[in-house]
């Protein structure tokens, strides 16, 4: 054999004996309920008072009534959109698709730990993503400011988004109004102020849902609940990523 081509032959054995090397060593997944467990049993003082607990339950128990069913179903068309991004500039949905599938996840903004867990998990499964040539997407209610200085606290490789309108949660079956009186007692109780976040008069926030979109457009796994405390594993997106390339 040609020396030449013994050395390309070498060179291409080696470069792909790296690339499986690596995919091989890729840690799975981060748990992310396990995490979500280990938050909630983190010592944090006293906890909200009976009246308190009550108006959470009561606002709780409206968005599951209202939201029976959150979200688009498997084998509904995902909405186009175009949204800014932390930097302001536009994204389109249907141009991102271009590429390969998209995970979008809809998260309620900055303020929230569950969120910012959850974000960190999926920074953490990029690369299970990128690996199925997935995009990952992140829309929320707040401003771009306030995402801008999340990515660059928690340096997010991925698009944020800013539904600002709250048509694009509305368009995917998760929007919800908070009412009156659990906004007050996020101010005066927990000096959370959610309009701070996403503007004056907008008390607006999605069911935290993850969708997997094919190139099609097609939403091929969801998962939506109105127990804000509850999201998709990791390991469910890499799952149903991989169920796309399957023959």
């Amino acid at each position: 054999m040609d020396v030449r081509h013994l050395g390309s032959l070498l060179l291409f054995s080696l470069s792909f004996s790296s690339v499986f090397a690596t995919a091989e060593t890729l840690p799975p997944p981060p748990n992310l309920e396990a995490r979500i467990h280990a938050y909630q049993n983190q010592s944090k003082g006293p906890g909200p008072s009976a009246t308190d607990l009550a108006v959470m339950q009561q606002a709780a128990e409206d968005v599951a009534a209202a939201l029976p069913e959150p979200g688009l179903k498997v084998g509904s068309l995902a909405p186009d959109f175009e949204l800014p991004n932390a930097y302001g500039e536009p994204i389109r949905l249907s141009t991102e698709l271009k590429k390969g599938p998209v995970v979008l996840t809809f998260y309620r903004g900055a303020w929230c730990p569950f969120c910012n867990l959850q974000l960190k998990a999926l920074r953490e499964s990029l690369p299970h993503f990128q690996r199925q040539g997935a995009t990952l997407i992140a829309i929320t209610p707040q401003t771009p400011d306030h995402s801008l200085s999340q990515v660059k606290k928690d340096g997010y490789p991925f698009a944020i988004l800013s539904d600002l309108s709250d048509q694009v949660s509305k368009a995917y079956g998760l929007y919800f109004e908070v009412p009156d009186a659990l906004h007050e007692l996020y101010v005066n109780k927990f000096d959370l102020d959610i309009t701070h976040y996403n503007g004056a008069g907008r008390q607006g926030l999605p069911v935290p849902g993850t969708f997997i979109i094919d190139r099609h457009g097609v939403i091929r796994s969801a998962f939506a609940e109105t127990d804000y405390k509850q999201r998709m594993e990791p390991q469910a997106i890499v799952d149903a990523l991989a169920a796309l390339q399957a023959p």
